[in-house]
């Protein structure tokens, strides 16, 4: 076996265990959340691609409980964050505590500086508080007084939405809500599902053990420098022009839908930003991996583009009196644009 051949092994053996840690800490969040496939995949997506979460759904359905899991698989800090109209920048960021010992300022790191953060039900807090965590979404650092602070290279933050409760909230505008990799919509768990659920809470409850204390029982399969090598190996997946190609088609068929169905023309009012296009490829390629493929297929693209384009679609005014969304103008997309 020449150089070459020994090196090129060791790296496909390499590969083959970070895929195998993956698809492992994979089994384990499904068997620690119960019902919930979509959104672990959805989360494991999100920390391949680098990208933040928004995830819609009614109280009670393990949202909280599957990012501290994704945490505690991760061997990542986590901190929880309760958004209330109280809640100011600083309590997220930080701030500068004078020392009275040497007259200087010393600043105090706020609950950002984590590798995975929950910011829970985030459309309760004010313009200025959901600004200052949009932008260290963005930035991937925060600004105090006149010094940047860095955030760690490993930062995933998941928002959650009550759908239910709309009073004393503030909905995040459109161009901020363009910084969410996904909007993922998380509904109830089915009846078999749900007596599993029973059963595991039951479990728990006469071992003694509540949430904290099972996810300490966790074991951590993936650490940063694991995540960091598998972001590389996704971005380095096989892409056909043809794949990009229907990527961008279906990403400019939201902005000039007539173009393709004359009965969309007044259902969208605006379309995806470019943003939404390298969202998906980034998402699709995380889809492909996580599945076991060196390849990008037409089926990755279908298969995240409603949680990548749901939030970033603006439907009009006489859609939404028709009852028509976001999710419904996809799929007539899906429909009319072919695949190169």
């Amino acid at each position: 076996m020449t150089e070459q051949a020994s090196v090129m092994q060791a790296a496909d053996a390499k590969t083959s265990e970070i895929w195998a840690s993956f698809n492992q800490a994979q089994i384990s969040l499904n068997n620690l959340v119960l019902g919930q496939e979509q959104l672990v995949s959805r989360l494991l997506t999100s920390l391949l691609a680098d990208g933040h979460l928004l995830v819609e759904g009614a109280p009670g359905l393990a949202k909280t409980r599957a990012v501290k899991s994704l945490a505690s698989v991760v061997d990542g800090s986590f901190h929880r964050i309760q958004f209330t109209p109280d809640l100011l920048p600083s309590d997220l960021t930080g701030t500068d505590i004078y020392q009275p010992t040497d007259g200087s300022f010393h600043f105090q790191r706020g609950p950002l500086f984590h590798n995975i953060v929950l910011a829970d039900e985030i459309n309760r807090a004010p313009a200025k508080v959901q600004s200052a965590l949009l932008e260290a979404m963005a930035e991937r650092q925060i600004t105090v007084g006149k010094t940047s602070h860095p955030l760690p290279p490993l930062f995933l933050v998941m928002a959650t939405q009550n759908p239910i409760e709309q009073e004393g909230t503030y909905p995040l505008p459109e161009a901020q809500m363009d910084r969410f990799l996904f909007h993922v919509k998380v509904d109830y768990p089915s009846e078999s599902v749900e007596r599993q659920v029973l059963s595991l809470a039951r479990e728990e409850a006469l071992d003694g053990l509540d949430d904290s204390r099972v996810l300490k029982k966790v074991q951590s399969l993936l650490t940063p420098d694991i995540v960091n090598q598998a972001r590389k190996e996704v971005l380095a997946l096989h892409l056909a022009p043809s794949i990009e190609e229907y990527i961008v088609q279906l990403v400019l068929a939201t902005r000039d839908p007539g173009a393709y169905d004359y009965t969309l023309q007044d259902m969208i009012e605006f379309g995806s930003s470019p943003r939404g296009t390298i969202s998906l490829e980034r998402a699709a390629r995380s889809n492909a991996w996580l599945s076991g493929r060196d390849f990008v297929s037409p089926d990755d693209v279908q298969a995240v583009v409603h949680d990548v384009l749901r939030h970033r679609i603006i439907v009009s005014f006489s859609a939404e009196a028709e009852g028509i969304d976001s999710d419904m103008c996809i799929n007539r997309l899906l429909s009319q644009v072919p695949v190169s």
